[in-house]
């Protein structure tokens, strides 16, 4: 009696962790919008643990040669190709599209520490020990509103140039540059209250570069209940950036996995390469729940970069972690890295983001 109650409940739940597991594999299929199905691009790895485990534990405990174990056995490894093909770029199995700069400095050197802070963080003095220890030649902050621009004052004697956005709906952002900044704006690309920085930096070496900043609003409840405008946003930049031609970097929290549909299409339209492919995951967000961790903070560059190192920092008390980049200029060498280059289906499907994004953005306001 026992040991059939025991065989029961192991299968209702081995059910469910099998259903939830091929859910979340199937959803994220869908091309809908909603904030219920996009939600699903994050736990790629969640769900890709959850299978392995899964598995081992059927076939341990339960496995019978019945057509209906070797189904469920089957639905499982399909659960585990498909996020595996999904993650395997971002391990350090996979080939870096970024190559690993030779030198570990240079007048073309640029380094950049990216947080988001977390509006309602009150421990600045955790950020601020970050700055000093990294000495970034850039800081680039989201969610930051005016008590934390005053906070972050103290930095202002070593980061002469600065562009300030502080706002108090989650939104707010800041960059401090100890390289000159030129052309700086502050643009409101989708939504009238989502604010996102474009600017011209100059290196040690004299030349320029363009820096784009974003943050958009994430497909949650209480922020939207699709990802349009955030998946317009991000393709505008995108555009923007291969239309500049020239050395491009684009930074801040895109409220996006590097591996959803639209990240993908973000580089596909924009040529940008991500220096964690071959490296590892970065994961950033939920820096305080580390069963729900994926990488939302990122940054991308042009092929006129190399990595001379990436590295998620320790917590300063913030719903992320900070990412601390530091890149090598070396233009000569932009052959030697892939670059991608949009086709009609790619320009296609970049026109309908951004018109979708624009409408619902109308719509809403």
């Amino acid at each position: 009696m026992y040991e059939r109650l025991r065989y029961s409940i192991g299968v209702v739940v081995f059910g469910l962790f099998t259903l939830l597991a091929f859910l979340a594999t199937l959803i994220p299929l869908s091309s809908s919008k909603e904030w219920y199905i996009r939600i699903f691009d994050y736990p790629r790895l969640q769900t890709f643990v959850i299978a392995v485990i899964t598995l081992i534990w059927f076939f341990i405990f339960y496995f019978k040669r019945t057509a209906m174990h070797w189904l469920f056995a089957g639905i499982l490894s399909f659960i585990i190709i498909v996020q595996a093909y999904k993650a395997w770029p971002y391990t350090p199995f996979a080939k870096k599209t970024v190559l690993t700069a030779a030198a570990e400095t240079n007048s073309g050197a640029v380094s950049l520490l990216i947080c988001n802070v977390l509006k309602t963080n009150t421990e600045y003095h955790l950020l601020i020990e970050k700055v000093k220890t990294y000495n970034p030649d850039i800081l680039i902050t989201t969610e930051t509103d005016s008590i934390w621009q005053q906070q972050l004052s103290i930095i202002e004697k070593n980061y002469p140039f600065s562009v300030k956005v502080p706002l108090d709906n989650l939104y707010g952002m800041h960059l401090y540059s100890r390289m000159p900044l030129a052309q700086s704006m502050v643009r409101y690309l989708i939504e009238p209250d989502i604010p996102s920085i474009y600017t011209k930096v100059q290196l040690k070496n004299g030349e320029w570069i363009t820096l784009f900043i974003v943050h958009p609003r994430p497909p949650v409840p209480g922020e939207s209940s699709d990802s349009k405008e955030r998946d317009a946003e991000i393709i505008m930049v995108g555009r923007e950036a291969k239309k500049d031609g020239g050395p491009v970097i684009v930074a801040g929290d895109l409220n996006d996995v590097a591996w959803s549909e639209n990240t993908e299409l973000f580089q596909e339209v924009s040529g940008l390469l991500d220096p964690r492919r071959g490296r590892g995951f970065y994961n950033t967000y939920h820096a305080k729940v580390p069963i729900f961790r994926w990488p939302l903070d990122h940054i991308f560059h042009s092929n006129h970069f190399k990595l001379i190192k990436m590295e998620r920092l320790s917590s300063v008390n913030s719903d992320h972690f900070p990412v601390f980049v530091h890149l090598s200029y070396e233009p000569e060498d932009k052959n030697l890295q892939p670059v991608t280059k949009p086709d009609s289906g790619t320009e296609k499907d970049a026109s309908e983001t951004i018109k979708e994004g624009k409408n619902d953005a109308d719509v809403d306001n």
